[in-house]
């Protein structure tokens, strides 16, 4: 099969690779129809995530048809559509049993396109389906449910939950990428009184108003100005970090008012300053954290019901063997003007299946 393999910082390729077979008895083989390329595909090239090894395939997120199953699955079968989710879950330990997918500590957690092979490929491998994949619907379009594979969970998660956003607050999300944006429409739940969007791309500061925000701002001090003067100085109730770099973070912590929450939701490749002289008497809440994946069933049922607004984030759409253009799109984003990009796979008729 074709998949795009990871060879190291700065260099990936679509390639031919070895066809993914039945490994355990908890594994299904799902034929990819729709991919997408998430900002932590691009971390992961630029060298931010040393953990993932030269030669893997990479990709977290997919809707597919599922093609053939171990002897254990039980919740899915061959023919059936699914959203491949990001996080694969056990559903036995500890972290699983408390809902914590995301630190699953049984060969789960956020594994695919990261420490085994990943989602951008014709054909996927994924363990214990039963709790990693989630049955489709015929009538919901694979490129509005393949965004339900991590950045709505992720945005509401461990952005507007880890954060908690109440009503009449003032939210500040900072980054309006796909996942800030998700964080946007997903704040939108719990009625707060503002939400102020923050970022570099005037485009994508215009996608924020188009998904709710009252406010937009340039990062750096117009964007602390305003949220200033909206709050007549004390500063924001919630503050969300959907960037990953230092400054955006650090920016964060001084619009949060006193006793609010900074919940961060990027991926940091580099360290930040964690201003403690100016933090320890304002008693903030500082969160992070890798997504769990409780909230899809959630997720899925209001996008089914037309409540969540995933076809206007979708900008660009390309078949499946124009992997590293649409790479070169999503990466040139200020340029380009991508939101999230979706690719569709060609169908195949058969797949060999290999035994251990």
């Amino acid at each position: 099969m074709k998949a795009l393999v990871f060879h190291g910082s700065g260099k990936s390729a679509w390639e031919d690779v070895a066809d993914p077979g039945i490994q355990d008895a908890t594994d299904a083989i799902v034929r990819v129809d729709a991919v997408t390329i998430c900002g932590t595909d691009l971390h992961i090239l630029k060298g931010d995530l040393p953990e993932v090894r030269p030669g893997t395939v990479l990709g977290h997120e997919a809707v597919g048809e599922v093609v053939e199953v171990g002897s254990d699955v039980r919740t899915v079968r061959p023919g059936d559509r699914v959203l491949v989710s990001c996080i694969t879950a056990c559903g036995r330990c500890r972290y699983c049993r408390e809902g914590s997918y995301g630190q699953c500590r049984a060969g789960g957690g956020w594994i695919l396109g990261h420490l085994i092979d990943g989602t951008q490929a014709e054909y996927v491998r994924v363990p214990h389906a039963d709790l990693s994949t989630y049955a489709l619907r015929g009538a919901v379009d694979s490129k509005d449910a393949v965004l339900l594979a991590d950045i709505f969970p992720t945005a509401y998660e461990v952005g507007v939950l880890n954060g908690r956003v109440r009503p009449a607050d003032t939210v500040v999300v900072v980054g309006a990428g796909p996942i800030g944006l998700a964080a946007i429409a997903t704040a939108r739940f719990y009625t707060p009184e503002r939400i102020i969007a923050v970022d570099l791309a005037p485009a994508r500061l215009d996608a924020a108003k188009r998904l709710g925000a009252d406010a937009v701002a340039s990062a750096g001090d117009e964007a602390e100005q305003l949220v200033a003067d909206l709050t007549e100085g004390l500063g924001a109730d919630v503050v969300i970090e959907a960037v990953g770099v230092p400054a955006s973070f650090e920016a964060c912590t001084r619009m949060v008012r006193p006793g609010g929450h900074v919940a961060n939701v990027g991926v940091h490749g580099k360290p930040a300053t964690l201003h403690l002289e100016d933090l320890w008497i304002k008693n903030v809440t500082i969160t992070t954290g890798l997504v769990d994946t409780y909230s899809t069933p959630t997720l899925l049922r209001m996008m089914a019901a037309g409540q969540l607004p995933t076809s206007s984030l979708v900008t660009h759409t390309f078949p499946m063997d124009a992997m590293e253009e649409a790479y070169e799109v999503f990466a040139r984003a200020a340029d380009t003007g991508a939101l999230k990009v979706v690719l569709g796979g060609p169908q195949h008729d058969a797949l060999t299946i290999r035994t251990p």
